[in-house]
């Protein structure tokens, strides 16, 4: 039996003549920060500082002890970055150029010291750009010139940190006979039996000797023999369970065997796990277009979309532990698929396998991203074995519905000025429409493959064109405001976000000594988008008045601003499925603490927009648009059953008068969008006015028996709020009001105080100039804006501590929202509200309107966490927020981390 022994003990690293213990997998930066070498480079502005790191080369040193008892035995690398030479006692054994790639290397009967000397990786690109030609690219760095993770070179998001090490596992394989040298399983779904074809290759060190394989899956097993070094296996599973994106249904997973056999004795076995269902991508022309709607298992649906980055800019650092939570943090947030996106990396396993168990969908990018490729050898050879390799890698996992050949080349080549500069050379077409979309073909038939994203299906059509298959929505960031999102409505959403700063613990962390600014040294540091913080205040002074000089107020107003951004996008686009099919916000996480697009910050910690995405992304969202010359409540439901009842409409001024009520009924069917005008009566008029719109959950009723003890209206998603009379929580993006937040020490106005009373060159995100971001939530900001809600969307728990629901779930009461001017027009009456504590809660009631209250807990604790994001409360509603992670409660700390909008000044 093949015998696997791991290659993890008693590695060094060569450094200034001496020797550095160093950890395999690992990188150089990690071995040289935990040998005191450099100083963490997350933290300060020590990146700068260790920008020669990515300049050296280094050398992995580790003995090789002799191997007995086999006929072969093979040293392998699961991953090394990036161009290497291995050595044995003094031989070379290989040389390698790609990361995404294994190795496998011949050391039958050898031994002794195994050295693995990496080049610097700047010089191997710098190199290969002086023999093929400069080739533009969204930034400067040099990383089109070898098969790398692009970012390591830097972002508009993360830091310039070019690893090299043996980042991936390395072990020594011991086997005799023969072994499996690879399996591709082909997994359909057909007339309610589950089909695995299992096309297996091996590799012998006997070529006369008699071999078969037995294969199981189900229950059900197949035995075949072997004639030469392949075969396939067929096995049939008769009323097999499908598996499902969460939200649809269950995901169970069949584990998969296949063992070598030589006169009836195990030589080798492969295992996995799969999952049956079928995709399919319709990309049918329309009245509307060219659409992009995946369908599984023939039900089609919106797809609720995050993009992935690395999830550090050292990958080796991610423990499956480390996935499973950030991608928990996703299926928490309703998200129902991930997009991994084309700088990265293919990701581990771990990536997948975690995927599989949560029902996410894995979009996956061939990692290409924001650059013209050169198609010439010694890197065309390079791309296509990468890709036969690593798709015959992922072929097991359920979860993996989506091929995608790149990120924004084709648009590069279109709109950012590369055709007229390439001159005919080489930039990656024969990539995206020749090269992989032939490996894919070839190997896993199974699944779409699409050129690129953007892409509109073929050159006939821009490859940013709305109407036309996928779409980034990048203008909105860099130069407009988020309401630019209603002006279309595209296919299929595949980009777009809205910038704001981490989290304050991060940040505090993360600048040790430094006095915070917006424009402090460290902050400007960590911001590594193009005129970021320019971007960062037009889009604000758009709604708020800027708090010059007030750190705390401009970190709380922009990330209320955020998450309003992203959620006008969603709110919008979501109301006219089926013409728009998908959203992907961009992005879900981040790999250092950055101020970024992230809903997760570097840390781990969730920014307000996280929470926001919770009610953005639940089965059923309740909105107010504008249709025509007049305003719609719309009904989006994408559960799987019908969704009717009564709509309770009051337009109320914001000193808490109820100016105009009335009930209208409505219905969406399953997986559908329901509409309903808005009655003039109701409409508000002017700066004062807004306009709540409440629907109960259950039967669908305007009228709900309330949360956390309390009575009255519905409330929003994900509730706890309880009224004192008739209450209700939003179901959106709280707001701030004028330039400020309530945060204080209960003396300012706004703060809880006392008795708690009050309270495109390139560099840009899309990556060129011509690319950019932005949303909104539906929070009124302007005429015309969509319903702001401040509360996450689910179902509600009596504790009140809103765990708000994702797909799959039935949400409570749900509320919407709708401002008619902007917030530093809106006369909002100074913040007044009460404020107690209990372990593990927060609970705040309004005595006034408060809009977008915010408990920032890590200013508790750093490891304190809350439960919720932005809550709006009507005068006499309260909100209890689960607050874990801070072992003393404290009333004085509590108010003093509550934030919430004040009038302008």
């Amino acid at each position: 039996m093949l015998q696997a022994t791991p290659l993890t003990e008693g590695w060094i690293l060569r450094h200034e003549g001496g020797a550095l213990p160093a950890v395999v997998p690992g990188c150089v930066h990690t071995d040289l920060l935990a040998a005191g070498v450099i100083p963490d480079p997350f933290l300060g502005r020590n990146e700068s500082e260790v920008a020669w790191v990515g300049r050296r080369e280094w050398t992995y040193e580790r003995d090789l002890p002799p191997a007995n008892g086999h006929e072969q035995t093979d040293l392998v690398f699961d991953g090394l970055d990036t161009v290497a030479e291995i050595l044995l006692d003094g031989q070379l054994l290989g040389r390698t150029r790609n990361m995404h790639r294994s190795y496998r290397f011949d050391v039958t009967g050898m031994a002794g010291r195994l050295a693995v000397r990496f080049v610097s990786a700047y010089a191997e690109a710098e190199a290969m750009r002086g023999k093929l030609g400069e080739r533009p690219a969204a930034y400067a760095e040099p990383y089109q010139y070898l098969r790398k993770m692009a970012c390591s070179f830097g972002w508009d998001w993360g830091p310039t940190l070019v690893t090299a090490g043996i980042w991936r596992p390395v072990r020594l394989e011991r086997w005799s006979t023969a072994r499996i040298a690879r399996v591709r399983p082909l997994v359909t779904a057909e007339e309610g039996a589950g089909v695995v074809e299992l096309a297996f290759e091996v590799e012998r060190a006997r070529v006369e000797a008699p071999l078969s394989v037995e294969a199981s899956v189900g229950g059900v097993r197949s035995r075949a023999a072997i004639d030469g070094s392949s075969g396939t296996v067929r096995l049939e599973v008769p009323d097999v369970r499908l598996w499902w994106p969460r939200g649809y249904g269950e995901q169970p997973l069949y584990d998969v065997e296949l063992t070598l056999l030589h006169e009836g004795r195990p030589l080798d076995v492969w295992r996995r796990r799969v999952g049956f269902r079928t995709v399919e991508l319709d990309r049918s022309a329309d009245e509307h277009g060219t659409g992009f709607t995946f369908v599984l298992n023939g039900e089609r649906l919106f797809a609720r979309g995050v993009n992935w980055i690395p999830d550090d800019v050292f990958p080796s650092r991610i423990t499956r532990e480390r996935y499973r939570e950030r991608l928990g943090q996703a299926a928490d947030a309703g998200v129902d698929l991930v997009r991994i996106w084309g700088g990265g990396i293919y990701e581990s396993e771990d990536f997948y396998d975690a995927c599989d168990e949560l029902g996410l969908l894995v979009w996956q990018d061939f990692p290409f991203a924001c650059a013209a490729y050169p198609e010439e050898q010694p890197l065309r050879s390079e791309v296509e074995a990468e890709a036969r390799e690593n798709v015959v890698r992922l072929m097991p996992n359920p979860s993996l519905v989506l091929w995608n050949g790149n990120n924004e080349n084709l648009w590069g080549f279109r709109d950012w000025g590369w055709e007229a500069r390439l001159a005919g050379e080489s930039w990656g077409e024969g990539y995206y429409l020749g090269v992989l979309p032939r490996v894919v073909a070839e190997l896993d038939p199974t699944r779409p493959y699409t050129a690129g994203s953007p892409w509109s299906g073929s050159w006939e059509h821009h490859p940013n064109d709305p109407a036309h298959g996928t779409h980034h929505s990048w203008e909105v960031w860099n130069r407009l405001d988020y309401a630019g999102y209603r002006d279309d409505v595209p296919r299929f959403v595949a980009e777009f976000g809205w910038q704001a700063p981490p989290a304050y613990a991060t940040l505090a962390r993360a600048l040790p000594g430094e006095e915070l600014a917006a424009n402090s040294p460290g902050v400007l540091h960590h911001q590594k988008a193009d005129d970021g913080n320019g971007k960062l205040r037009r889009g604000l002074e758009r709604h708020f008045v800027f708090p010059e000089g007030d750190f705390d107020r401009w970190h709380y107003l922009m990330q209320v601003n955020q998450a309003r951004a992203v959620a006008a996008g969603i709110e919008h686009w979501r109301s006219h499925w089926p013409v728009c099919a998908g959203t992907v916000v961009w992005q879900l996480n981040d790999c250092w603490p950055v101020t970024s697009w992230a809903a997760v910050d570097g840390d781990g910690r969730e920014k307000p927009l996280y929470h926001e995405l919770r009610r953005l992304y639940a089965d059923r969202l309740l909105t107010v648009q504008v249709r025509g010359r007049g305003l719609v409540l719309a009904a989006v439901n994408q559960a799987g059953e019908p969704w009717a009842g009564v709509l309770r409409l009051r337009r109320m001024s914001v000193d808490g008068e109820v100016i105009g009520e009335t009930e209208v009924a409505f219905r969406a069917d399953r997986r559908a969008v329901g509409e309903v005008a808005v009655p003039a009566e109701v409409v508000p008029v002017g700066a004062k006015e807004f306009l709540v719109a409440d629907v109960g959950g259950g039967d669908g009723s305007g009228r709900s028996g309330g949360t956390a003890g309390g009575a009255g209206w519905g409330f929003g998603a994900g509730a706890g709020v309880a009224p004192s009379e008739g209450a209700g929580q939003d179901s959106g993006v709280g707001t701030v009001a004028g330039d400020g937040t309530g945060q204080g020490s209960g003396t300012e106005p706004g703060t809880v105080a006392g008795d708690g009373s009050g309270q495109g060159s390139g560099a840009e995100r899309g990556r060129t100039a011509e690319a950019a971001a932005g949303g909104g939530q539906g929070s009124g900001t302007e005429p015309g804006r969509a319903a702001d809600a401040g509360e996450d969307s689910g179902a509600t728990q009596d504790t009140g501590t809103g765990r708000e629901s994702g797909p799959g779930q039935v949400p409570g009461p749900l509320r919407a929202l709708y401002f008619p001017c902007p917030d530093r027009e809106i006369p909002y009456p100074q913040p007044d509200f009460d404020v107690s504590v209990a372990p593990g809660t927060v609970t705040v009631t309004a005595r006034t309107l408060v809009r977008d209250l915010l408990l920032q807990a890590d200013r508790l604790e750093p490891a304190a966490r809350a439960d919720r994001g932005l809550v709006t409360l009507l005068p006499g509603e309260r909100v209890t927020i689960g607050v874990r992670g801070w072992e003393t409660p404290d009333a004085d700390a509590a108010r003093s981390a509550l934030y919430c909008l004040e009038p302008s000044r």
